[in-house]
């Protein structure tokens, strides 16, 4: 949930895109990471080609394609185009305090994986991965052969989707701009005859809120109230827009205020909300209204 304070009016969005680390413990997120979403087209034959006839003879999209993907990200997550990681807000003494109490575990993102498959191996240095730094992705191939079986195909057009998981202080312009230079740089280092097209698809910023702020001493009070425990603090690695969009319209603190849990299955099947959450959250909507009338609002 969403909660926006706007001189003594508070307005609601519910929203179940944001939710708890875990199961059993609360938690109050302040910041958000933004996405730029991403086509990267290549395109040369006029039509489709059969591969025991043109193979060899024509330069494939694909191969080029799978050449520029590969030239983004590599395996351990590390971003690899020129000047993307230095936009990014450095880490303040006082923001990495917050992640040592994080009711998290290893186990927990194993359990989320059904894997061991992640790329570190401790609790600090995974969040911050989530969280507080850009992520690359690679989503798809548009247009190429993906049925069962055997097809002898060669695709005369084919386009790559990535996006990037933006964070502070990466502004979308200039992340677009390094984008499209190191696509132009890797194609010319290709010696390419076919054509390759770059674009943004959309974007969205990230949003940031100081945890320090009396909305969030409210959160954090009624929070204890309703669950008898003090709520864990934290940032979320996917994007929602219409947060940062409220509080640029408004001049106003923004706080998410999650009710689900992480094994509500959000925008997936059987998506749930369990019966305990919803009764607390109530009880705990009143109470962050009860706690925000007592805060001096400055």
């Amino acid at each position: 949930m969403l909660l926006m304070m706007e001189n003594h009016q508070i307005h609601t969005l519910t929203r179940q895109k944001n939710s708890w680390l875990g199961t059993e413990k609360p938690c109050l997120t302040y910041g958000l990471r933004g996405c730029s979403y991403y086509s990267l087209e290549v395109s040369g034959p006029g039509q489709d080609l059969h591969s025991g006839v043109f193979g060899g003879t024509v330069t494939e999209p694909m191969t080029d394609l799978m050449h520029l993907l590969t030239t983004l990200v590599n395996n351990k997550g590390e971003i690899q185009i020129p000047g993307l990681m230095d936009l990014v807000a450095p880490l303040t003494d006082e923001e990495k305090s917050l992640y040592g109490n994080i009711a998290f575990t290893m186990d927990n993102l194993y359990e989320s994986l059904g894997s061991k498959t992640s790329i570190f191996d401790n609790k600090e240095k995974t969040l911050m991965a989530r969280w507080r730094y850009p992520s690359l992705s690679v989503h798809g191939v548009e247009g190429a052969f993906s049925a069962g079986g055997a097809k002898t195909v060669i695709p005369a057009k084919v386009i790559g989707k990535f996006s990037i998981r933006t964070v502070p202080n990466m502004e979308p312009k200039e992340v677009d701009e390094l984008v499209y230079k190191h696509i132009d740089a890797q194609t010319k280092k290709l010696d390419t005859n076919n054509k390759v097209n770059c674009k943004l698809m959309h974007a969205g910023k990230w949003w940031v809120a100081s945890p320090k702020h009396w909305n969030f001493s409210a959160a954090q009070k009624a929070t204890e109230k309703v669950w008898n425990v003090t709520p864990d603090f934290t940032r979320e690695g996917g994007s929602i827009p219409v947060t940062l969009t409220f509080e640029q319209a408004t001049g106003k603190n923004v706080l998410l205020l999650p009710m689900g849990s992480s094994t509500d299955a959000a925008h997936s099947i059987n998506e749930k909300l369990d019966k305990k959450n919803y009764i607390q959250g109530t009880k705990l909507l009143g109470a962050y209204l009860h706690y925000v009338a007592e805060e001096p609002m400055e």
